[in-house]
């Protein structure tokens, strides 16, 4: 009996599809008429949206343990360590909305925004368990089990930096990891928040051998190409959702973005981008912060599969090859 291929974002979406999930699942626009894509994309910038955790490492032969730590400014994060017999530590966090398991995108009411399909992060992890890793990775605020954070305000990398801050120092504090070589696995929300980390808290990543930035964005970028998908002026769609974005958070789209930060980044290190990623300007945004990084030791990886941003949080997990190739190089 032939089996069904499981959907994890592989084959290419209908940006037509999406834009009109979008339109659907929106109740209500508000007063001044933005477009409901516009408005999305505010209120996820503004708040996210916590997902459930839904597998464990044990489901894939892992043994660990749960563990939690404060944050630098102390919101307390949730998280595993999950231990193998090596000198070596990832230290691994994930973008926004999902968690340290992955997105429930097969499941309701999340099934209507990024592909209808399921990120699962376990079997990335077990392949990088298996390369002799040890892995400590753990939800930011507001996602997943951590603690809610300047009010459930998602801050895209201002308030999350401090996260990563926590999760450096927690794997000093511990005797078992203190001494290990230790890299820095992060992505989108996660790398933003892992970039800003690096500008404005230099001395907590001096041992920090390497890092892997995974579908590292800017929020601009965003609605740049959302513009395009509604044929609006993309200048004018900016405009109003910096204004938007002002109104809900104080933040403007200008602070919400790794390039300026980008220089600070002195380890060696690989961005993975998603080229054809139909939410984003990929190839644009990409190039820019790559220029930006601040380190002379580093490569960018282009994924040529699937149009759906979320396939790439997937990508790994069925080639794990120049994921641990890269690390490998750097914590031997």
């Amino acid at each position: 009996m032939e089996q069904k291929t499981k959907n994890i974002g592989q084959n290419d979406a209908k940006v037509t599809d999406y834009i009109g999930n979008v339109v659907e699942n929106i109740a209500s626009v508000i007063s001044h008429k933005l477009h409901p894509m516009i408005e999305q994309y505010a209120q996820l910038f503004a708040h996210g949206d916590r997902t459930p955790v839904l597998r464990r490492p044990d489901e894939y032969g892992m043994e660990y343990e749960d563990v939690f730590f404060p944050s630098l400014d102390g919101v307390p994060l949730e998280g595993w360590y999950i231990p193998t017999n090596s000198n070596k530590l990832l230290i691994i966090n994930h973008p926004m909305p999902c968690n340290r398991y992955g997105y429930p995108g097969h499941l309701p009411p999340w099934n209507i925004m990024f592909g209808g399909f399921e990120v699962n992060f376990l079997p990335e992890l077990k392949h990088l368990h298996d390369a002799g890793y040890n892995i400590l990775t753990y939800d930011l605020r507001n996602h997943g089990l951590s603690g809610q954070g300047n009010g459930g305000i998602s801050g895209l990398g201002q308030f999350e930096c401090r996260d990563v801050v926590g999760s450096v120092r927690y794997a000093k504090s511990r005797k078992d990891l203190a001494d290990m070589t230790v890299g820095i696995y992060s992505r989108c929300m996660g790398s933003i928040s892992t970039v800003m980390a690096m500008a404005k808290f230099p001395e907590d990543f001096t041992n920090i051998k390497a890092a892997l930035f995974l579908n590292i964005v800017s929020a601009r970028s965003f609605i740049e190409a959302g513009a395009e998908m509604i044929n609006a002026d993309p200048d004018k769609a900016a405009q109003q959702l910096d204004e938007r974005l002002h109104q809900l958070t104080g933040f403007h789209l200008k602070d919400e973005t790794p390039t300026p930060y980008a220089k600070y980044v002195k380890v060696p290190t690989m961005m993975v981008q998603l080229r054809r990623d139909f939410l984003v300007k990929a190839e644009k945004d990409g190039n820019e912060i790559f220029e930006a990084l601040g380190t002379e030791e580093k490569e960018l990886l282009w994924i040529e599969e699937s149009n759906q941003r979320f396939y790439a949080y997937n990508h790994f997990g069925q080639h794990p090859e120049k994921l641990i190739n890269w690390f490998n190089r750097y914590m031997k």
